[in-house]
C-alpha cells in the first residue's frame, strides 16, 4: 500500500470552485495542443529540418486530439478563446465562466511556447542568433504565425473568419448528440481531424492559426525572448488579425450550423413520405395500457423481474 491513500489524497486536493477546475483543464488542454503544434513547426523551420508541412499539420492536428482528450471530461475541451466566446453566445457556456476559460487558454499557450523555446534553444541560437522575424532564417514564425508577403491584411482576416467558421461548424457537428455525431469518446480525433483538413486546405496565407491563444499567447513569448516588437509590427500590424478573424469566425459558424442543421434536427421519430413529412407523436407509435404501466412500475421497483 502506498505512503498516501489514493482516494484521501484526491480528496485533499480537489478544487471544489468549478471555473478555477475550467481553467487548469483549459490550460493542459492549450498546452498539449501549442507544445505538439509549436514543436512541430520548430522541427519544420530548424535544420537539420527533419520535418515537412504535412508533418505540422499532424503536430496540430493530434495535438488538438490530445489536448481535447485531456481536459474534456471537465470543462468540455476548447481549447480556444473563440470556440468559448461562441458557446457562450449560443447558450451553451455560462458567461461568466468565459475569463476563466480565458485565462486558462493563454497561460497554457504562454507555457507551451516557453517551454518549446527552451528546448530548441541551441538549435534557434546557432540558426538565428539575432532572433529575426521576417528572412530566411527566421525562427519568430515557430511560435507566432505570419502571412505570405502577397497576402493582404484584408485576404488575411478573411481567411482567418473562414478557417474558424469551419472548425466550430464541424466541431458542432461532431458534438451534437441530436446528429449522427461522434462515437463515444471519439469526439477529440475528429476535432484534430478537422483542425488537419483546414491546415491542408487553408494553410498557405496565414499558417491557419484559427485559435487566438495558440498565435498571441506564443507571439508574446518570442517578444519578451528577443524577438521585439517587429512580432508585432511585422506584414502591416498583422499580429491583431489571428486575434479578430477567429472570434468573428467562431461565431459565424456557430450560427451557421444552428441554422442550417442543428435546430431543424427533429426531437421525436419522424416518418417521411415521398412528397411530405409528418411528425408521428410517440403516443402515436405505441399506446401504453394499464397493464404496460403496472408492469414497468413493477421492474423499477424489484430489478429481479427485469
Amino acid at each position: 500500500m502506498g505512503l498516501i491513500d489514493g482516494s484521501t489524497f484526491k480528496e485533499k486536493i480537489r478544487i471544489r470552485n468549478i471555473m478555477i477546475r475550467e481553467c487548469f483543464a483549459e490550460f493542459l488542454g492549450t498546452f498539449l495542443l501549442c507544445a505538439f503544434g509549436c514543436g512541430s513547426v520548430a522541427m519544420f523551420v530548424i535544420p537539420p529540418k527533419l520535418s515537412s508541412f504535412v508533418s505540422v499539420n499532424l503536430g496540430w492536428g493530434f495535438g488538438a486530439t490530445m489536448g481535447v482528450w485531456a481536459c474534456g471530461g471537465v470543462s468540455g475541451g476548447h481549447i480556444n478563446p473563440a470556440v468559448t466566446l461562441a458557446m457562450a453566445i449560443i447558450g451553451k457556456t455560462p458567461w461568466k465562466h468565459i475569463l476563466a476559460y480565458w485565462l486558462g487558454q493563454y497561460l497554457g499557450g504562454f507555457c507551451a511556447a516557453a517551454c518549446v523555446y527552451g528546448v530548441y534553444y541551441d538549435g534557434i541560437e546557432a540558426f538565428d542568433p539575432e532572433r529575426t522575424v521576417t528572412g530566411e532564417n527566421a525562427t519568430a514564425g515557430i511560435f507566432g504565425t505570419y502571412p505570405q508577403s502577397y497576402v493582404s491584411i484584408g485576404s488575411a482576416l478573411g481567411d482567418q473568419i473562414f478557417g474558424t467558421m469551419l472548425l466550430v461548424l464541424c466541431v458542432m457537428a461532431l458534438t451534437d448528440s441530436k446528429n449522427m455525431g461522434a462515437p463515444n469518446g471519439l469526439a477529440p480525433v475528429g476535432v484534430g481531424l478537422v483542425i488537419m483538413l483546414i491546415g491542408l486546405a487553408f494553410g498557405a496565407n496565414c499558417g491557419y492559426p484559427i485559435n487566438p491563444a495558440r498565435d498571441l499567447s506564443p507571439r508574446i513569448l518570442t517578444s519578451i525572448v528577443g524577438y521585439g516588437t517587429e512580432c508585432y509590427s511585422a506584414y502591416d500590424y498583422y499580429f491583431w488579425i489571428p486575434i479578430v478573424g477567429p472570434h468573428i469566425g467562431a461565431v459565424c459558424g456557430a450560427f451557421a450550423y444552428l441554422v442550417l442543421v442543428g435546430v431543424h434536427i427533429p426531437d421525436i421519430e419522424q416518418h417521411y413520405d415521398d412528397d411530405s413529412k409528418k411528425d408521428i407523436n410517440l403516443s402515436e407509435l405505441h399506446e401504453v395500457g394499464d397493464d404496460d404501466m403496472k408492469y414497468n412500475q413493477k421492474c423499477t421497483n424489484d430489478p429481479t423481474k427485469l
